[in-house]
């Protein structure tokens, strides 16, 4: 059996709380480094993804962002894309610095809105050794325009007063307005398609909240890996839902056409079925493959 260490480090000043995961024997270890999508834990779900890197002999580092979690920062359940990059950033110079791991093999390791966050990381951190990107956002804007048409542009201009509303209270030092992160067809919700809500609260454990603060509405559009993508020039395994509705297909098919050395994968399903039963299974053996390719032998 191998061995779990809490471990902190800082991000604009605040301190971010990870999980290394190390398996059995005598590092250090290729790692992956790994954080949830949007307005989630690393206890959403994650489970599955890390004890398969750490039963294949890898170390997993898995963090909470700022705002969220374990993490400091306030208000709560704020997402900002460009701190969250910032938060990657400062977990992989941190995860460096650790006897436990090969600094010479960290792959980040991205889910839904990370898998865009992870492609904006790998563009700036050229010494990253992989990239695994599975059902990624990698086009904010595309998912926005995606909203307004299954919801309607009524949808888009209540998110966005939303978010005016919630940013003009900050400069006030109210608290936050707060939306959903996922409601169900015709609520007002960062994401309201029809799997949005059954699958978004499927992976919340008690404790976690279903909310998240409304201004991301504002940087959600300006958020857009994809015209980072040619700057990713290691290795990247692309996971794409054919049937998403969240993170579309097509936006992760052009970044993976823009990468260096990117691998692509297909699943016949959509945004959160990737989490469980098939699609899941499917996910960790391409993963696992990928991983073996790009890390060698544990």
């Amino acid at each position: 059996m191998g061995t779990v260490t809490e471990l902190r480090f800082v991000s604009a000043g605040q301190s971010c709380v990870g999980e290394l995961h190390l398996p059995a024997g005598q590092g250090p270890f290729a790692t992956v480094l790994m954080a949830h999508g949007f307005g989630l834990t690393r206890e959403c779900g994650l489970a599955p993804f890390r004890d398969a890197i750490v039963d294949a002999g890898y170390a997993a580092f898995l963090f909470d962002y700022r705002h969220f979690g374990d993490s400091e920062g306030v208000p709560r359940q704020r997402v900002s894309p460009a701190g969250q990059v910032d938060d990657w950033q400062a977990a992989l110079h941190a995860l460096r610095g650790r006897p436990e791991v090969d600094s010479s093999r960290i792959a980040l390791w991205g889910t839904s809105f990370s898998g865009g966050l992870v492609t904006a990381v790998a563009a700036r951190e050229t010494e990253v050794c992989a990239v695994i990107a599975q059902c990624p956002m990698m086009d904010g804007l595309a998912s926005v325009l995606e909203v307004v048409r299954y919801a309607g542009p009524l949808q888009g201009l209540r998110l966005t007063g939303l978010g005016l509303l919630d940013l003009a209270r900050s400069m006030m030092g109210l608290e936050p307005l707060y939306i959903p992160a996922a409601g169900r067809p015709g609520e007002i919700a960062a994401m309201s398609s029809d799997d949005a809500y059954e699958g978004y609260t499927a992976l919340l454990p008690e404790g976690v909240p279903n909310r998240v603060a409304a201004r991301v509405a504002l940087s959600l559009p300006l958020f857009r890996p994809v015209n980072r993508a040619r700057a990713v020039t290691c290795p990247a395994l692309i996971q794409i839902c054919e049937n998403d509705t969240v993170a579309l297909a097509r936006a992760a098919e052009r970044a993976a056409a823009a990468m260096g050395d990117a691998r692509v994968r297909r699943y016949p399903v959509g945004h959160f079925d990737v989490y469980q039963q098939e699609a899941l299974r499917r996910s960790l053996a391409d993963q696992g493959a990928f991983l073996a390719e790009v890390f060698g032998a544990p």
